[in-house]
C-alpha cells in the first residue's frame, strides 16, 4: 500500500477516531517535504556542488535551489553570496511519492537500520530525519557517486504536539523503534 492510500484509508479514519475530531479537515496532514544538504567545507569545489545538485535532481524528481550565503562570516571563511546548502521543497503528487519511495525502499536499504527514533518528532509534530550517505536512495548508482554526502529529510504537518505527528506517522508506515526496557549499564 502507498503512503497516499495509507493516509486516505487508514491514517484518515484512526487519527479521526482516536483524536475524536469532528471534521475530516481537522485531521493533521503532511504539508511539505524538505531535502537539505549542506556543503560545508566544500563552498569553493563547483564539482562538489554540481554532484550535489545532480544528486538531489535525482532523488526528488526536481531541480534544487544552492542556498546562499546572507552575510560574510569570517570564523566559518564564509564570503556573502557563497553557496551553503542545496534545498528541495516537495509538495502534492512529488512530495507523496517521495514518502512512499523512503518508506518503502529507501529504509530498508540503510544498513543496520533499527527503526526511526519517536524522538525525532518534534513538539509541532514535524518530522526531521538524517541520512549520513545519499546511497540509501534507490536513483543514487553507487559507481556514478562521485562524492559521498549526507542529506537531511524534513517532514512538515499540520499535528500541532509530538503525540498527534507520531501518531500521524505511525499510521503512514513509517518504522518507528519500539519501546524497549532500559538497558543494563554492568560490562558483559
Amino acid at each position: 500500500m502507498n503512503v497516499f492510500t495509507a493516509y486516505k484509508e487508514k491514517a484518515v479514519p484512526q487519527l479521526t477516531e482516536r483524536f475524536a475530531y469532528k471534521n475530516v479537515m481537522a485531521v493533521p496532514k503532511v504539508t511539505k517535504v524538505t531535502i537539505n544538504v549542506g556543503v560545508g567545507r566544500m563552498t569553493k569545489d563547483k564539482k562538489y556542488i554540481e554532484d550535489v545538485v545532480s544528486t538531489i535532481t535525482r532523488i526528488t524528481g526536481q531541480k534544487p535551489v544552492i542556498a546562499k550565503s546572507k552575510k560574510s562570516i569570517s570564523a566559518f571563511k564564509v564570503k556573502e553570496g557563497d553557496p551553503i546548502g542545496v534545498v528541495a521543497t516537495l509538495h502534492g503528487s512529488r512530495m507523496w511519492d517521495f514518502l512512499d519511495k523512503l518508506v518503502n525502499i529507501t529504509f530498508p536499504r540503510v544498513r543496520d537500520f533499527r527503526g526511526i527514533s519517536p524522538k525525532l518528532v518534534d513538539s509541532a509534530g514535524n518530522l526531521s530525519i538524517g541520512f549520513k550517505e545519499q546511497i540509501a536512495f534507490p536513483e543514487v548508482m553507487l559507481d556514478q557517486a562521485e562524492f559521498y554526502h549526507g542529506l537531511e529529510v524534513n517532514i512538515t504537518t499540520t499535528a500541532h504536539d509530538t503525540e498527534t505527528g507520531l501518531a500521524l506517522f505511525t499510521a503512514l508506515g513509517f518504522p518507528f523503534q519500539k519501546e524497549t526496557a532500559k538497558k543494563d549499564n554492568s560490562n558483559v
